[in-house]
C-alpha cells in the first residue's frame, strides 16, 4: 500500500462513554486479519471509494472525545469517514436519557447503575455484520471468529505492504464470497449455502442491507429491509433484529430468541420462560429495547470474564 499523510479527527460523546466495555465487545467478535483490538486501540483494514487504508480509533485521554486515524490513501476521504465512524462507535448516544427510562425496570435499574456509559457498538458494513450473524448460528462466539478467519482467508484480499500485519486482510466482497470455494470449511452445507445465498443478493443489489439507517429512512423502508432478509434462506428473526441492532441503529430492535437474553429474562421470572411472553415483558424498554439487550448482555459478560451474547 502506497503512503499516504495519516489524517486525525475526534469525535464528541456525551459522558459517561464506557470505552473498556466497547472495546471489549469488539476483540470478542473481532474478524482475524482485518480487526484487532491492542492496548486500548481498535484498528481495521478498510476500503473506501477505491482506497485502502487503515482505521485506528481510541479514547482522547483527557477529553470526551474518541480519536479517530485514518492511514493510508484512504486518508482523503477522512472527511467523508467521520459520521460512517461516529455511528459505528455508537458517540451520538445520550448515556443520561437511555439510562433513565430503562432504570424504571427494576430488572435494569442495576444494569445501568454498574454500567451507565454502556453504548451499542455498530459495524463497519451490513454486509460484514451478516455474515458473521450467520456464520454464528449455533456456535460460540469464539467458534464463529474462528470460522471467519477462515472465510477471510479464503475468500478476502491481501494489502501489499499493509504496515499493519495484523489486520492485512480486506474482508471478501459479496461478489467474491458468492464465487468462493467454501467446501471443508468447517460449516453445515445449508449453512454455506445460505452464505453464499446472501452474498449474491448483496452483490446483485436485490438487498441493499448497506444502504439503511433508521434514522435516516422512513420505517416502512426499514420494514421492508427486514423483509427482504427474513426471505433470504437461512436468515431468521435472530439475525434480522441482530442486524438492525448494530448495523441499521434501530435502537428499538430486540432479538427476542437470543438464548443469552432468553436465560436472562427467565431467570428473573420462571414464568417467563417463551418468547412471546418475554416480548410482552419488554415492551416496557421501548424506544431502547437494543440498549437493554446490550445491558442483559453485558451482565452476562462481566460475570463470565468472557464475550457472550450478540
Amino acid at each position: 500500500m502506497s503512503t499516504a499523510p495519516a489524517v486525525s479527527f475526534e469525535l464528541a460523546f456525551k459522558a459517561p462513554y464506557d470505552w473498556a466495555r466497547v472495546l471489549r465487545f469488539f476483540a470478542g467478535r473481532a474478524t482475524p486479519g482485518v480487526e484487532a483490538v491492542e492496548e486500548g486501540t481498535y484498528r481495521r483494514a478498510i476500503a473506501w471509494d477505491g482506497a485502502n487504508g487503515t482505521l485506528v480509533v481510541a479514547r482522547h485521554p483527557r477529553r470526551r472525545r474518541l480519536v479517530a486515524t485514518v492511514e493510508g490513501p484512504a486518508s482523503r476521504h477522512a472527511q467523508a469517514l467521520a459520521p460512517h465512524v461516529a455511528t459505528m462507535f455508537d458517540v451520538d448516544a445520550d448515556p443520561a436519557v437511555i439510562g433513565a427510562h430503562l432504570g424504571r425496570d427494576p430488572w435494569l435499574a442495576p444494569l445501568v447503575a454498574a454500567a451507565p456509559g454502556l453504548r451499542l457498538p455498530g459495524a463497519w458494513s451490513a454486509f460484514e455484520l451478516v455474515v458473521r450473524a450467520i456464520v454464528g448460528q449455533q456456535v460460540s462466539v469464539k467458534a464463529a471468529t474462528t470460522l471467519i478467519g477462515r472465510i477471510v482467508a479464503r475468500a478476502g484480499e491481501r494489502i501489499d505492504d499493509h504496515p499493519h500485519p495484523g489486520t492485512a486482510w480486506r474482508f471478501p466482497t459479496p461478489a467474491a464470497l458468492a464465487a468462493a470455494d467454501l467446501a471443508q470449511i468447517g460449516m453445515p452445507g445449508k449453512r454455506v449455502a445460505a452464505l453464499q445465498g446472501l452474498a449474491r443478493a448483496v452483490a446483485s443489489g436485490e438487498a441493499p442491507i448497506d444502504a439503511i439507517h433508521a434514522g435516516r429512512v422512513s420505517a416502512a423502508t426499514l420494514a421492508d429491509a427486514r423483509a427482504t432478509l427474513l426471505a433470504l434462506p437461512g436468515i431468521g428473526p435472530w439475525t434480522v433484529e441482530y442486524i438492525a441492532m448494530r448495523a441499521w441503529r434501530d435502537v428499538d430492535a430486540f432479538p427476542a430468541t437470543d438464548l443469552v437474553l432468553m436465560q436472562a429474562i427467565a431467570a428473573r421470572d420462571p414464568a417467563l420462560a417463551r418468547a412471546p411472553l418475554q416480548r410482552a415483558r419488554t415492551e416496557a424498554w421501548r424506544p431502547w429495547r437494543a440498549y437493554a439487550a446490550m445491558h442483559l448482555w453485558n451482565e452476562i459478560a462481566d460475570r463470565a470474564g468472557a464475550n457472550r451474547g450478540g
